[in-house]
């Protein structure tokens, strides 16, 4: 996997936060108790990043899309004939 850039890792401490004493590691928004993974679950589920937002309103709108970038930015990042592909079941 690529190195992190310098934007790249400034961009992930000010939205990820992963502490032990925190949700027992789980990857959090920074600034909350909301695992990373529930916008995923949501996205998934057919639901709005608007309805996250309302839900989960300790995450701003500017974390959830940091997020949803670096995501992007690390998929296309991948090295290989299937880059920034992502397969479907």
């Amino acid at each position: 996997m690529p190195e992190l850039s310098e934007s790249s890792r400034q961009m992930k401490s000010n939205v990820v936060h992963t502490d032990p004493d925190v949700m027992h590691g789980t990857p959090v928004f920074l600034g909350t108790r909301v695992p990373i993974g529930t916008l995923w679950d949501y996205l998934e589920a057919g639901e709005s990043l608007k309805d996250f937002l309302v839900d989960f309103p300790s995450v701003s709108r500017k974390q959830a899309e940091a997020l949803i970038r670096q995501a992007r930015h690390a998929l296309s990042a991948q090295d290989g004939p299937e880059q920034g592909r992502v397969a479907c079941e």
